[in-house]
């Protein structure tokens, strides 16, 4: 299984990263270790090395069968479900990789860091660049997206990746986060909603 996750895939997320508002060139791609996926309710575990931990709220999309060099007009033939995940980032640490120019896998790979919440059959929504997802933090929400404000959709980066990457059944993807990102503490309970239906729950220890 293969955890791809997009990144500055959300304009407003990006003026809030790096001051302004742009597009970038390409879509941004990394992995996640396979260790990284948190699921089934397991708690979030604080490393207490890395520094300040944020959470990334972002709609998920689980792939259903092998593909290679999938055109973007086929590529909706290739997932079959989503939830919400959170993208658990070590935020120092990524500043300090940036800086050096080196690759973002520590700080956004390690053990837990890939949250996952419950799937839902994409068919029970009209438009997948239609949906409105969500977090709440102990009761309040904190973070609220909709797939239509993604600068690249779905089908876009699943055509992207499969151009290096052959995709295999379970294989997920992490599609970008919103604007809204901040620290987790210990003890606090994240709640994550497609529409109003509850997907994920869990507590950070």
């Amino acid at each position: 299984m293969k955890i791809f996750a997009i990144g500055m895939n959300y304009i407003q997320h990006n003026k809030e990263l790096e001051g302004a508002l742009f597009k970038p060139e390409e879509p941004v791609i990394f992995l996640k270790a396979d260790s990284s996926l948190l699921k089934d309710r397991k708690p979030f575990f604080l490393p207490d090395h890395l520094g300040r931990i944020d959470y990334e709220t972002e709609l998920v999309v689980r792939i259903c069968r092998v593909g290679k060099s999938i055109s973007q007009q086929f590529a909706h033939r290739y997932y079959d479900a989503v939830t919400v995940g959170i993208d658990f980032t070590a935020r120092d640490l990524q500043k300090k990789l940036r800086s050096e120019g080196k690759p973002w896998d520590l700080c956004k790979g390690f053990d837990g860091a890939a949250a996952i919440g419950e799937w839902v059959d994409k068919e029970k929504f009209l438009d997948i660049q239609g949906i409105h997802f969500h977090l709440d933090i102990n009761g309040k929400t904190v973070q609220e997206g909709c797939t239509s404000d993604m600068l690249y959709k779905v089908d876009e980066i699943i055509s992207y990746i499969s151009k290096y990457y052959t995709l295999k059944t379970g294989d997920i993807l992490y599609t970008g986060t919103p604007a809204g990102v901040g620290p987790v503490q210990i003890e606090d309970h994240l709640e994550g909603y497609i529409e109003d239906k509850k997907v994920l729950d869990f507590r950070v220890k």
